[in-house]
């Protein structure tokens, strides 16, 4: 679980939004927010100074269009992934977005669920594309762009004294991991205490999303650590 961090610049023409996005981003695993920009020209002078992994992408710009920022970021040589999170719903703002090589469109407003979901996907393809051969096959190739199109299993409805966006954010953690996680593990990942972790992850084995393995060490009571279902 020691994958680098992705830099993200949200872009925003609501300072307030920007900063409710980017304080959910500090939370999803693996994220870091390294700047914030409320018109075009901003985007556009960040992206080029802080060279970001990820654009979270307004569409409504005090100075200009979003997607007409997504295609000056093309032209740079190392373009960012794109996020677009908007409320422009016209189809031709969708259709733009999907030309211009976005990996997802959100509109505004939506559960923040969905964003810490999309999040964790780019962060599990960036992970596997990192791990393929420099020609994979056509079934590795098929396997990404399957990342993108997948469809999370919905969350259930939190029980009282859960947090929507903490419970996807324990879950996610857990999908995240290439073997099994502890409560304490978890704990770190999302930011949250050890015993609030344990009371997420214990809500989500009850409800069939993750499963708990008990590992058992020379003495002493076994340790809980849990995997995603299959």
């Amino acid at each position: 679980m020691s994958e680098a961090v992705l830099g993200v610049v949200i872009v925003d023409d609501d300072f307030r939004v920007a900063d409710i996005h980017g304080a959910l981003v500090q939370r999803v695993p693996g994220y870091q927010v390294v700047g914030k920009a409320h018109t075009a020209e901003q985007a556009v002078d960040q992206v080029r100074t802080l060279r970001p992994d990820l654009v979270l992408m307004d569409v409504y710009l005090p100075d200009g269009n979003g997607l007409d920022v997504l295609r000056t970021l093309l032209d740079e040589p190392d373009p960012p992934a794109v996020i677009v999170i908007t409320a422009a719903r016209e189809i031709a703002s969708v259709r733009a977005a999907l030309q211009l090589g976005a990996v997802h469109y959100l509109v505004k407003p939506f559960d923040f669920s969905l964003l810490i979901e999309r999040l964790t996907t780019y962060r599990q393809l960036r992970h596997r594309l990192a791990g393929l051969p420099g020609e994979p096959a056509q079934s590795e190739v098929d396997e990404l762009f399957g990342m993108l199109r997948a469809t999370p299993s919905p969350m259930p409805r939190p029980a009282k004294g859960h947090s929507a966006p903490t419970l996807e954010l324990v879950r996610n953690v857990v999908r995240s991991t290439t073997g099994d996680v502890s409560a304490a593990e978890v704990a770190g990942e999302v930011g949250i205490s050890r015993a609030t972790a344990q009371r997420y992850l214990n809500y989500l084995e009850q409800q069939g999303l993750v499963q708990l393995r008990l590992k058992y060490g020379a003495a002493g009571r076994p340790e809980h650590r849990y995997h995603p279902r299959a």
